[in-house]
């Protein structure tokens, strides 16, 4: 996949790599009249047997960057407008919503993406205009309990969790969608192959190399070229303070 098939990616490449790329500046104010966009992101959340939070974590990185590496997400492609006009608007949003039986059911449905049969990336639209099967689901709701997932194995690319800061699960489902996008956009742009991330692992981070990669962080070209990481920092909108950085996504576990 070349990264002419990204090109409803170019504004966000704009924002993380300006280094990597001739686009330009991005505005840095969205149109306040303008309508909110984000993707919604279904979280599988079953009352009986529920998914380990690393299972539905990996599923939402994975979701989320599959519906961007889509085809149908390409130039000419149906969704193409769509995820552009998302890319474009400032923030890429996302709302992380829970389903089970059948409203999970019902979701499919709706264009997007699934993973796993946990989690249903769908079509980023204006947040007050979503299908009927995505306005009755919840917001609330998503927090599981922690796991221990073992070690990365050497390679794999990895989303890095603050440890630093606690979120629900449904918010970190929605940070690791855009730290997926964040990582694929960056390789993209350094001349690599996006589908190489395709399929993150997700795991907390140390304190001790989450504080040297946030020391690295002032200088992103340095941080990317030495360490293989790029940053999500959060709008504040929901649990964090503005500017928290909620995870890192790194090309290579041991990079």
């Amino acid at each position: 996949m070349s990264r002419s098939d990204l090109t409803a990616l170019a504004p966000l490449a704009a924002r993380v790599c300006p280094w990597a790329t001739d686009l330009p500046a991005p505005e840095v104010d969205e149109d306040p009249d303008g309508p909110v966009r984000a993707m919604p992101v279904v979280l599988r959340i079953e009352r009986q047997d529920p998914p380990s939070p690393t299972a539905l974590l990996e599923a939402a990185a994975a979701a989320a960057l599959a519906l961007c590496l889509d085809e149908r997400s390409a130039p000419e492609g149906e969704w193409f407008d769509a995820v552009a006009a998302w890319c474009g608007a400032g923030r890429i949003r996302k709302l992380a919503r829970r389903a089970r039986t059948s409203h999970w059911r019902a979701v499919q449905d709706v264009p997007g993406v699934t993973e796993s049969d946990l989690v249903r990336a769908l079509v980023p639209g204006p947040v007050d205009d979503v299908p009927h099967e995505v306005r009755r689901l919840q917001i609330g709701g998503t927090d599981l309990p922690d796991d221990r997932p073992g070690p990365v194995e050497p390679g794999r690319p990895v989303i890095w969790l603050n440890p630093r800061v606690e979120q629900s699960t449904g918010k970190a489902g929605a940070q690791v969608g855009h730290a997926s996008m964040i990582l694929a956009t960056v390789v993209a742009w350094t001349g690599g192959d996006p589908a190489t991330v395709a399929t993150p692992a997700v795991r907390t981070a140390s304190t001790a190399d989450w504080d040297v990669w946030c020391a690295a962080l002032d200088d992103p070209r340095a941080a990317w070229e030495r360490h293989g990481v790029a940053p999500v920092r959060d709008a504040g909108f929901t649990e964090v303070a503005p500017g928290t950085v909620t995870c890192i996504g790194q090309v290579a576990a041991g990079g």
